[in-house]
């Protein structure tokens, strides 16, 4: 399922409430899936229409055009940016190329590597973001080279840490809106943060006062 951002509608909206008021009905008793089957779980194809896709209430991933088309943002009142492709060699943009734009702006300097430990940027995004869409008027792109892998790992992470989603529940709300396909170790990073927070969530409901 894609959409073009720029053209709110009612069931546009009333969908995306719902997704973000809703938690996993599986947690008790869940367990996390082996990589093999995060991984198949990629497999399906999703289209991707867009540069911009809405994948949670006012939360946008996107690619390198949509970053780099200051009219765009402005006409999607896009108010914070997340650059999971920070830096000199990769999408350079940074504050300065916002200084026309009322926009917050959030560097991660990551590679689409397998090897890179994105995992590091986790907990600090997660709680940028969820800070970002409860200022006024919030509206928070995150967005790296072709938005399908460093960009959609720090989208997952942070519906995982803030909105109390399992992996596979965040996988399957961010994929109905846009086709994504993190690296394998990133789903590896996701798969092992998925562990810890399910075991604290475990925790949490056996002895609440614990915690």
């Amino acid at each position: 399922m894609s959409w073009d951002p720029l053209h709110s509608d009612d069931s546009r909206h009333s969908r995306l409430q719902r997704a973000s008021s809703l938690t996993s009905s599986s947690q008790k008793g869940y367990e996390t899936p082996e990589l093999g089957e995060l991984q198949r779980m990629l497999w399906t194809p999703i289209p991707c229409h867009a540069n911009v896709n809405e994948v949670w209430p006012n939360l946008y991933i996107g690619d390198l055009y949509v970053a780099r088309d200051i009219e765009k943002l402005r006409r999607m009142g896009i108010t914070h940016i997340v650059n999971a492709a920070a830096g000199r060699f990769h999408i350079n943009t940074g504050a300065k190329f916002y200084k026309d734009l009322p926009v917050d702006y959030y560097g991660v300097e990551a590679d689409d590597d397998p090897k890179f430990d994105l995992s590091i940027y986790f907990h600090p995004t997660a709680k940028y973001i969820r800070a970002a869409l409860h200022s006024p008027k919030g509206k928070v792109l995150v967005h790296c080279a072709m938005g399908i892998s460093r960009s959609a790992t720090l989208v997952l992470a942070f519906l995982m840490i803030c909105e109390n989603k399992t992996l596979v529940d965040a996988l399957k709300t961010v994929r109905e809106h846009r086709g994504i396909c993190p690296n394998t170790g990133f789903i590896s990073q996701l798969r092992d943060l998925d562990i810890r927070l399910t075991s604290e969530r475990g925790r949490a409901r056996a002895d609440p006062l614990k915690l």
